[in-house]
């Protein structure tokens, strides 16, 4: 299988007085706003930073799903949350917080599998940074 997603980004101005949008072919996302606040401080609209964040918990979570049930378990509720770690102009690290139910499967084959999720991840492959995970099974 092979496809294409866009994304859009749109920026005037210098890059601490000047303002963006960034927008999802989906329009999800649609003229977000982009701005030095909303990167380096707080502003109201969003920043690449937490829009891999979430692409990341987002591609791992389904990934996590997959393999679940390729295993014979039907995960009741998984949450993922990533920390993105911005440190002197670089994204330096991706940490993933998971927490999950599923019903019938041991502490270690969830390790296991989640770990694989982590490593198999297309988002995972396409960060450079380290990619870290911390899975809780309830």
């Amino acid at each position: 299988m092979k496809f294409t997603r866009k994304a859009s980004a749109n920026w005037k101005g210098t890059g601490m007085e000047g303002k963006g949008t960034i927008s999802t072919e989906s329009t999800t996302l649609s003229n977000a706003q982009l701005s030095f606040k909303t990167r380096f401080e707080n502003g109201v609209g969003t920043n690449p930073e937490e829009l891999i964040g979430a692409a990341h918990a987002g591609c791992f979570t389904m990934q996590l799903s997959f393999l679940l049930s390729e295993k014979g378990f039907v995960p009741e509720n998984l949450d993922t949350e990533a920390k993105i770690t911005f440190e002197d102009g670089t994204i330096t690290q991706s940490h993933l917080q998971l927490t999950a139910k599923v019903p019938g499967i041991s502490t270690e084959d969830f390790q296991e599998i989640a770990q694989k999720a982590k490593e198999i991840c297309p988002v995972s492959k396409l960060l450079k940074a380290d990619v870290s995970l911390t899975a809780t099974l309830l």
